[in-house]
Protein backbone atom coordinates (compact mmCIF):
# COMPACT_ATOMS: atom_id res chain seq x y z
CA UNK A 1 0.00 0.00 0.00
CA UNK A 2 1.86 3.03 -1.49
CA UNK A 3 1.98 5.70 1.77
CA UNK A 4 0.42 9.31 1.96
CA UNK A 5 2.75 12.24 0.37
CA UNK A 6 3.46 15.23 1.96
CA UNK A 7 5.33 18.50 0.30
CA UNK A 8 7.84 20.08 2.62
CA UNK A 9 8.72 23.45 2.38
CA UNK A 10 12.64 23.14 2.50
CA UNK A 11 15.44 25.28 2.80
CA UNK A 12 18.55 22.59 3.49
CA UNK A 13 18.83 24.16 7.04
CA UNK A 14 18.58 22.22 10.36
CA UNK A 15 15.39 22.67 11.01
CA UNK A 16 13.84 20.98 7.60
CA UNK A 17 16.89 18.64 7.31
CA UNK A 18 15.74 17.30 10.30
CA UNK A 19 11.65 17.15 9.70
CA UNK A 20 12.67 15.09 6.56
CA UNK A 21 13.76 12.13 8.81
CA UNK A 22 11.25 12.84 11.12
CA UNK A 23 8.09 12.51 8.77
CA UNK A 24 9.52 9.35 7.55
CA UNK A 25 9.78 8.04 11.30
CA UNK A 26 7.16 9.30 12.99
CA UNK A 27 4.59 10.00 10.40
CA UNK A 28 5.41 7.24 7.87
CA UNK A 29 5.03 9.48 5.00
CA UNK A 30 6.40 9.95 1.21
CA UNK A 31 7.92 12.94 1.85
CA UNK A 32 8.70 16.02 -1.35
CA UNK A 33 10.93 18.38 -1.00
CA UNK A 34 10.73 22.00 -2.41
CA UNK A 35 13.03 24.32 -2.06
CA UNK A 36 11.94 27.93 -3.62
CA UNK A 37 14.25 30.34 -5.36
CA UNK A 38 13.71 33.26 -3.93
CA UNK A 39 16.96 34.36 -4.19
CA UNK A 40 18.80 33.20 -1.68
CA UNK A 41 22.56 34.10 -2.03
CA UNK A 42 24.13 30.97 -0.01
CA UNK A 43 23.25 28.17 -0.98
CA UNK A 44 23.32 25.87 -3.91
CA UNK A 45 20.61 24.75 -4.59
CA UNK A 46 21.45 21.33 -6.49
CA UNK A 47 23.08 20.52 -3.31
CA UNK A 48 20.21 21.37 -1.64
CA UNK A 49 18.17 19.28 -3.72
CA UNK A 50 20.56 16.15 -3.57
CA UNK A 51 21.01 16.39 -0.27
CA UNK A 52 16.85 16.11 0.45
CA UNK A 53 17.24 13.22 -1.36
CA UNK A 54 20.11 11.55 0.62
CA UNK A 55 18.09 12.11 3.54
CA UNK A 56 15.49 10.62 2.71
CA UNK A 57 12.88 12.45 0.72
CA UNK A 58 11.27 10.24 -2.18
CA UNK A 59 11.27 13.49 -4.65
CA UNK A 60 13.58 16.64 -4.50
CA UNK A 61 12.75 19.71 -6.13
CA UNK A 62 14.05 23.34 -6.99
CA UNK A 63 11.88 25.91 -8.50
CA UNK A 64 13.53 29.46 -9.33
CA UNK A 65 10.35 31.79 -8.82
CA UNK A 66 12.40 35.09 -8.65
CA UNK A 67 11.38 36.54 -11.49
CA UNK A 68 7.64 36.06 -10.30
CA UNK A 69 8.38 36.62 -6.65
CA UNK A 70 9.98 39.75 -8.30
CA UNK A 71 6.73 41.01 -10.73
CA UNK A 72 3.88 39.84 -8.45
CA UNK A 73 5.40 40.14 -5.04
CA UNK A 74 8.13 42.88 -4.61
CA UNK A 75 6.30 45.09 -6.58
CA UNK A 76 3.54 45.66 -4.38
CA UNK A 77 6.30 45.72 -1.54
CA UNK A 78 7.61 48.98 -3.35
CA UNK A 79 4.09 50.55 -4.19
CA UNK A 80 3.27 50.40 -0.70
CA UNK A 81 6.63 51.14 0.90
CA UNK A 82 6.24 48.68 3.34
CA UNK A 83 7.82 48.51 6.75
CA UNK A 84 6.70 47.00 9.31
CA UNK A 85 6.29 49.27 12.61
CA UNK A 86 8.03 51.69 9.79
CA UNK A 87 11.66 49.78 10.34
CA UNK A 88 11.44 46.33 8.62
CA UNK A 89 10.56 45.76 5.08
CA UNK A 90 9.44 42.38 5.57
CA UNK A 91 12.17 40.55 3.46
CA UNK A 92 10.95 36.91 5.11
CA UNK A 93 7.06 38.26 5.02
CA UNK A 94 7.36 38.84 1.91
CA UNK A 95 8.93 35.59 0.47
CA UNK A 96 6.28 33.15 2.43
CA UNK A 97 3.49 34.24 0.24
CA UNK A 98 5.26 33.34 -3.11
CA UNK A 99 6.68 29.84 -1.33
CA UNK A 100 2.89 28.81 0.08
CA UNK A 101 1.69 29.33 -3.70
CA UNK A 102 3.96 26.89 -4.81
CA UNK A 103 3.61 24.23 -1.98
CA UNK A 104 0.24 24.34 -2.41
CA UNK A 105 0.68 23.50 -6.48
CA UNK A 106 2.76 20.96 -5.53
CA UNK A 107 0.42 19.26 -3.21
CA UNK A 108 -1.93 19.17 -6.11
CA UNK A 109 0.07 18.24 -8.42
CA UNK A 110 1.50 15.44 -6.47
CA UNK A 111 -1.92 14.10 -4.73
CA UNK A 112 -0.57 15.22 -1.69
CA UNK A 113 -2.70 15.30 1.51
CA UNK A 114 -0.78 17.45 3.87
CA UNK A 115 1.79 20.15 3.44
CA UNK A 116 4.98 20.55 6.20
CA UNK A 117 7.15 23.66 7.26
CA UNK A 118 9.96 23.76 9.73
CA UNK A 119 8.59 27.04 11.66
CA UNK A 120 9.13 26.88 15.39
CA UNK A 121 6.00 27.59 17.81
CA UNK A 122 6.58 31.06 18.50
CA UNK A 123 7.51 32.67 15.31
CA UNK A 124 5.68 33.98 12.53
CA UNK A 125 6.52 32.04 9.94
CA UNK A 126 4.26 29.56 11.36
CA UNK A 127 1.38 31.79 10.57
CA UNK A 128 2.10 32.89 7.14
CA UNK A 129 2.48 29.58 5.69
CA UNK A 130 -0.65 28.07 7.81
CA UNK A 131 -3.04 30.84 7.02
CA UNK A 132 -1.66 30.81 3.36
CA UNK A 133 -2.17 27.41 2.99
CA UNK A 134 -5.91 27.29 4.30
CA UNK A 135 -6.35 30.66 2.53
CA UNK A 136 -5.73 28.54 -1.00
CA UNK A 137 -6.83 25.23 -0.31
CA UNK A 138 -8.43 25.23 3.45
CA UNK A 139 -8.46 20.65 3.15
CA UNK A 140 -4.97 20.74 3.43
CA UNK A 141 -3.31 19.31 6.26
CA UNK A 142 -0.40 20.91 7.45
CA UNK A 143 2.25 19.78 9.58
CA UNK A 144 4.54 21.58 11.97
CA UNK A 145 7.06 18.79 13.06
CA UNK A 146 9.21 21.37 14.91
CA UNK A 147 6.15 22.28 16.84
CA UNK A 148 5.29 18.35 17.64
CA UNK A 149 8.98 16.74 18.41
CA UNK A 150 11.20 17.15 21.34
CA UNK A 151 13.79 18.23 20.14
CA UNK A 152 13.93 21.28 22.38
CA UNK A 153 16.45 22.97 21.51
CA UNK A 154 18.72 23.81 18.44
CA UNK A 155 21.57 21.57 19.71
CA UNK A 156 19.12 18.58 20.52
CA UNK A 157 18.13 19.03 16.88
CA UNK A 158 21.87 19.16 15.70
CA UNK A 159 22.77 15.97 17.82
CA UNK A 160 19.49 14.03 16.10
CA UNK A 161 20.70 15.01 12.98
CA UNK A 162 24.45 13.30 13.56
CA UNK A 163 22.99 10.17 15.50
CA UNK A 164 20.63 10.08 11.51
CA UNK A 165 24.08 11.08 9.31
CA UNK A 166 22.03 13.63 8.46
CA UNK A 167 24.57 16.74 7.49
CA UNK A 168 23.93 20.33 8.58
CA UNK A 169 25.66 23.60 8.43
CA UNK A 170 24.41 24.77 11.44
CA UNK A 171 27.47 24.14 14.13
CA UNK A 172 27.40 24.84 17.95
CA UNK A 173 30.32 27.50 17.53
CA UNK A 174 28.00 29.35 14.64
CA UNK A 175 24.39 29.21 15.82
CA UNK A 176 23.03 31.78 14.12
CA UNK A 177 19.81 31.08 11.71
CA UNK A 178 19.36 33.18 8.45
CA UNK A 179 16.75 33.50 6.24
CA UNK A 180 17.57 35.57 3.09
CA UNK A 181 16.20 36.35 -0.14
CA UNK A 182 16.07 39.08 -3.13
CA UNK A 183 14.87 41.65 -0.93
CA UNK A 184 17.45 41.11 2.01
CA UNK A 185 19.01 38.85 4.88
CA UNK A 186 17.30 38.60 8.49
CA UNK A 187 19.95 36.85 11.24
CA UNK A 188 18.66 35.25 14.62
CA UNK A 189 19.79 33.30 17.03
CA UNK A 190 23.09 32.81 19.23
CA UNK A 191 24.30 36.20 20.76
CA UNK A 192 22.07 37.86 19.32
CA UNK A 193 19.61 36.89 21.73
CA UNK A 194 20.55 39.18 24.22
CA UNK A 195 19.40 42.91 23.38
CA UNK A 196 22.56 44.44 25.11
CA UNK A 197 25.36 43.05 23.02
CA UNK A 198 26.19 44.20 20.13
CA UNK A 199 25.79 41.99 16.63
CA UNK A 200 29.38 40.84 16.12
CA UNK A 201 30.86 42.05 12.17
CA UNK A 202 30.78 38.57 11.44
CA UNK A 203 27.36 37.94 10.80
CA UNK A 204 26.80 40.51 7.63
CA UNK A 205 27.63 39.12 4.43
CA UNK A 206 25.29 42.14 1.94
CA UNK A 207 26.55 45.38 3.94
CA UNK A 208 30.05 46.82 4.30
CA UNK A 209 31.52 48.02 7.75
CA UNK A 210 30.91 51.96 7.25
CA UNK A 211 33.95 52.65 9.69
CA UNK A 212 35.80 51.06 6.99
CA UNK A 213 37.66 52.47 4.22
CA UNK A 214 35.42 51.01 1.38
CA UNK A 215 32.70 53.27 2.28
CA UNK A 216 35.02 56.77 2.87
CA UNK A 217 34.38 58.63 -0.26
CA UNK A 218 30.81 59.29 -1.06
CA UNK A 219 28.85 57.34 -4.36
CA UNK A 220 25.93 58.58 -6.25
CA UNK A 221 22.72 56.28 -8.17
CA UNK A 222 20.34 58.00 -10.52
CA UNK A 223 16.68 55.42 -10.41
CA UNK A 224 14.37 56.08 -12.65
CA UNK A 225 10.71 55.10 -12.51
CA UNK A 226 7.68 54.42 -14.58
CA UNK A 227 3.88 53.56 -12.64
CA UNK A 228 6.10 53.76 -9.24
CA UNK A 229 8.18 50.72 -10.00
CA UNK A 230 12.24 51.55 -11.13
CA UNK A 231 12.83 51.00 -14.59
CA UNK A 232 16.49 52.38 -14.92
CA UNK A 233 19.87 53.15 -12.87
CA UNK A 234 22.28 55.72 -13.81
CA UNK A 235 20.02 56.25 -17.09
CA UNK A 236 20.18 52.45 -18.14
CA UNK A 237 17.45 50.59 -18.65
CA UNK A 238 17.29 47.59 -15.99
CA UNK A 239 14.26 45.09 -15.39
CA UNK A 240 13.35 45.52 -11.52
CA UNK A 241 15.10 42.62 -10.60
CA UNK A 242 18.15 43.18 -12.20
CA UNK A 243 17.83 46.76 -10.21
CA UNK A 244 17.34 45.34 -6.51
CA UNK A 245 20.56 43.22 -7.11
CA UNK A 246 22.45 46.05 -8.50
CA UNK A 247 21.31 48.11 -5.32
CA UNK A 248 22.23 45.56 -2.86
CA UNK A 249 25.47 45.77 -4.41
CA UNK A 250 25.74 49.73 -4.14
CA UNK A 251 24.22 50.22 -1.19
CA UNK A 252 25.90 47.19 0.67
CA UNK A 253 29.28 48.37 0.04
CA UNK A 254 28.16 51.84 1.40
CA UNK A 255 27.30 50.55 4.85
CA UNK A 256 23.72 51.20 4.30
CA UNK A 257 21.01 48.82 4.97
CA UNK A 258 21.42 47.19 8.59
CA UNK A 259 18.40 47.65 10.94
CA UNK A 260 19.18 46.21 14.69
CA UNK A 261 15.53 46.36 16.26
CA UNK A 262 13.43 44.76 18.55
CA UNK A 263 10.37 43.95 16.77
CA UNK A 264 6.71 43.03 17.94
CA UNK A 265 5.69 39.40 16.61
CA UNK A 266 2.45 38.57 15.78
CA UNK A 267 2.18 35.55 18.87
CA UNK A 268 3.25 38.49 21.30
CA UNK A 269 6.77 38.12 21.46
CA UNK A 270 9.06 40.75 21.45
CA UNK A 271 12.31 39.77 19.68
CA UNK A 272 15.46 41.19 18.72
CA UNK A 273 15.99 40.95 15.05
CA UNK A 274 19.05 41.51 12.70
CA UNK A 275 18.57 42.52 9.12
CA UNK A 276 20.74 43.34 5.74
CA UNK A 277 17.92 44.79 3.34
CA UNK A 278 20.21 47.88 1.54
CA UNK A 279 18.74 47.48 -1.64
CA UNK A 280 14.89 46.91 -0.22
CA UNK A 281 15.73 50.23 2.27
CA UNK A 282 17.25 52.43 -0.67
CA UNK A 283 14.53 51.73 -3.06
CA UNK A 284 12.06 52.50 -0.71
CA UNK A 285 13.58 55.41 0.20
CA UNK A 286 13.98 56.85 -3.45
CA UNK A 287 10.65 55.59 -4.19
CA UNK A 288 8.79 57.91 -1.23
CA UNK A 289 10.91 60.85 -2.47
CA UNK A 290 8.97 60.81 -6.11
CA UNK A 291 5.77 59.77 -4.31
CA UNK A 292 6.46 63.81 -2.50
CA UNK A 293 6.49 65.10 -5.50
CA UNK A 294 3.88 63.42 -7.35
CA UNK A 295 1.30 62.44 -4.86
CA UNK A 296 -1.25 64.83 -4.40
CA UNK A 297 -1.45 66.12 -0.44
CA UNK A 298 -4.16 64.19 0.96
CA UNK A 299 -3.41 60.85 -1.23
CA UNK A 300 -0.03 61.38 0.24
CA UNK A 301 -0.98 61.31 3.51
CA UNK A 302 -4.04 59.01 3.09
CA UNK A 303 -1.53 56.49 1.65
CA UNK A 304 0.51 56.91 4.79
CA UNK A 305 -1.91 54.81 6.78
CA UNK A 306 -2.81 52.59 4.15
CA UNK A 307 1.13 51.32 3.51
CA UNK A 308 0.96 51.05 7.90
CA UNK A 309 -1.93 48.72 7.72
CA UNK A 310 -0.71 46.80 4.45
CA UNK A 311 2.60 45.96 5.95
CA UNK A 312 1.18 45.03 8.98
CA UNK A 313 -1.43 42.89 7.39
CA UNK A 314 1.28 40.85 4.86
CA UNK A 315 3.55 40.80 8.50
CA UNK A 316 0.62 38.86 9.98
CA UNK A 317 0.34 36.21 7.11
CA UNK A 318 -2.82 37.68 5.35
CA UNK A 319 -1.26 38.14 2.14
CA UNK A 320 -4.41 36.07 0.98
CA UNK A 321 -6.90 38.61 2.19
CA UNK A 322 -9.50 40.11 0.83
CA UNK A 323 -8.48 43.64 2.68
CA UNK A 324 -4.95 43.00 1.10
CA UNK A 325 -6.30 43.10 -2.35
CA UNK A 326 -8.57 45.76 -2.01
CA UNK A 327 -5.68 47.76 -0.44
CA UNK A 328 -3.77 46.91 -3.28
CA UNK A 329 -6.40 48.45 -5.68
CA UNK A 330 -6.18 51.54 -3.27
CA UNK A 331 -1.78 51.47 -4.24
CA UNK A 332 -2.27 50.90 -7.80
CA UNK A 333 -4.57 53.85 -8.68
CA UNK A 334 -2.01 55.92 -6.66
CA UNK A 335 1.19 54.93 -8.70
CA UNK A 336 -0.34 56.07 -12.39
CA UNK A 337 1.89 59.23 -12.57
CA UNK A 338 4.71 58.39 -9.95
CA UNK A 339 7.44 58.30 -12.69
CA UNK A 340 10.55 60.60 -12.70
CA UNK A 341 13.74 60.06 -11.59
CA UNK A 342 15.59 60.01 -7.99
CA UNK A 343 19.04 60.76 -6.89
CA UNK A 344 20.64 59.01 -3.85
CA UNK A 345 24.12 59.63 -2.38
CA UNK A 346 25.21 57.22 -0.21
CA UNK A 347 28.28 57.71 2.58
CA UNK A 348 29.60 55.87 5.44
CA UNK A 349 26.13 54.16 6.12
CA UNK A 350 23.72 56.63 4.78
CA UNK A 351 21.44 56.93 2.08
CA UNK A 352 20.42 60.64 1.27
CA UNK A 353 18.13 61.67 -1.50
CA UNK A 354 19.61 65.07 -3.18
CA UNK A 355 17.62 65.22 -6.03
CA UNK A 356 14.05 64.53 -7.75
CA UNK A 357 12.46 65.45 -10.53
CA UNK A 358 9.19 64.50 -12.59
CA UNK A 359 7.33 64.91 -16.13
CA UNK A 360 4.22 65.13 -13.03
CA UNK A 361 5.29 66.69 -10.67
CA UNK A 362 2.88 69.11 -8.21
CA UNK A 363 5.72 71.23 -7.33
CA UNK A 364 5.26 74.31 -9.15
CA UNK A 365 8.54 76.65 -8.83
CA UNK A 366 6.53 80.27 -9.09
CA UNK A 367 4.43 78.68 -6.28
CA UNK A 368 6.88 77.89 -4.05
CA UNK A 369 9.92 80.43 -4.66
CA UNK A 370 10.23 83.57 -2.24
CA UNK A 371 12.13 85.54 -5.37
CA UNK A 372 10.44 87.52 -7.78
CA UNK A 373 9.17 84.61 -9.82
CA UNK A 374 7.16 84.39 -7.14
CA UNK A 375 3.09 83.85 -8.04
CA UNK A 376 1.52 82.76 -4.70
CA UNK A 377 -1.31 85.30 -3.77
CA UNK A 378 -0.17 86.36 -0.96
CA UNK A 379 -3.40 88.37 -0.08
CA UNK A 380 -5.69 85.27 -0.45
CA UNK A 381 -3.90 84.11 2.71
CA UNK A 382 -5.78 86.16 4.99
CA UNK A 383 -9.32 84.94 3.92
CA UNK A 384 -7.89 81.71 4.12
CA UNK A 385 -6.97 81.94 7.55
CA UNK A 386 -10.00 83.62 8.76
CA UNK A 387 -11.89 80.62 7.44
CA UNK A 388 -9.40 78.07 8.55
CA UNK A 389 -9.05 79.33 12.07
CA UNK A 390 -13.15 80.10 12.36
CA UNK A 391 -13.84 76.29 14.67
CA UNK A 392 -10.96 77.67 16.48
CA UNK A 393 -12.07 81.35 17.23
CA UNK A 394 -15.48 79.92 17.75
CA UNK A 395 -14.44 77.18 20.20
CA UNK A 396 -12.20 79.79 22.53
CA UNK A 397 -15.33 82.04 22.73
CA UNK A 398 -17.65 79.46 24.22
CA UNK A 399 -14.12 78.55 26.60
CA UNK A 400 -13.87 81.82 28.07
CA UNK A 401 -17.20 80.65 30.15
CA UNK A 402 -15.78 78.04 31.96
CA UNK A 403 -11.65 79.01 31.54
CA UNK A 404 -9.27 81.13 30.00
CA UNK A 405 -8.34 80.72 26.02
CA UNK A 406 -6.19 78.41 24.81
CA UNK A 407 -6.89 75.91 27.35
CA UNK A 408 -8.16 72.64 26.37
Amino acid sequence: MAKDRCVLAYSGGLDTSVAIQWLREVRDLDVIALAVDVGQERQDLEFVRLKALDIGAVESIVRDVREEYVEDFLSRALKANALYENKYPLLSAMSRPIIVKHLVDEAHRTGARCIAHGCTGKGNDQVRFEVGIAALDPDLEVLAPVREWDLCTREAEMDYARAHGIPVPTTKASPYSIDDNLWGRAIECGVLEDPWAEPPEDIYTLTSDARGESCAEPEYVELSFERGLPVALDGAGRSFHEIIVAMNGIAGRNGFGRIDMIENRLVGVKSREVYEVPGALALIQAHKALEDLCLEREVLHYKLGVEQKWAELVYNGLWFSPLKEALDGFLDSTQKLVAGDVRLRFYRGSCTTVGRRSPYSLYDYGLATYDEADTFDHKAAEGFIELWGLPTRVWARQRRKVGHEGEV
